[in-house]
């Protein structure tokens, strides 16, 4: 009996805009960034918050998530809170930032820094 092998499903969804961002921070990425990671640190008066930095190395236990313009990582540690979550990249005339469509999200503080699930 044969074993059908089902492509697993995306723990994150990007935007084309959050794929173009990628790109643009890529091409000006410092000397050794493999890649952006997404985490969420402890942070705020919600509890978690969303962060995006450079790195420099692979971690393991990381999930990579390859785009046109560079590697995405996710913590591995801050998956559970992500899956299925939708990363846009939104600018208009006042800010510019990475916005999370979070359906594991119960909360967030008034001021949009932080998130509870």
């Amino acid at each position: 009996m044969a074993t059908t092998v089902r492509a697993r499903p995306a723990a994150l969804n990007l935007t084309p805009t959050a794929e173009a961002r990628i790109a643009d921070l890529m091409a000006r990425a410092p000397e050794g960034a493999i890649g952006v990671k997404l985490s969420t640190p402890r942070r705020g008066c919600s509890g978690l918050a969303y962060s995006v930095d450079y790195v420099t190395e692979a971690n393991g236990f990381d999930e990579k998530i390859e785009t046109p313009g560079g590697v995405l990582y996710v913590d591995g540690a801050s998956i559970l809170y992500l899956i299925g979550s939708t990363m846009n990249w939104v600018e208009d005339d006042f800010t510019a930032g990475f916005v999370f469509d979070n359906p594991n999200a119960k909360g967030a503080c008034g001021c949009g820094e932080s998130f509870t699930v």
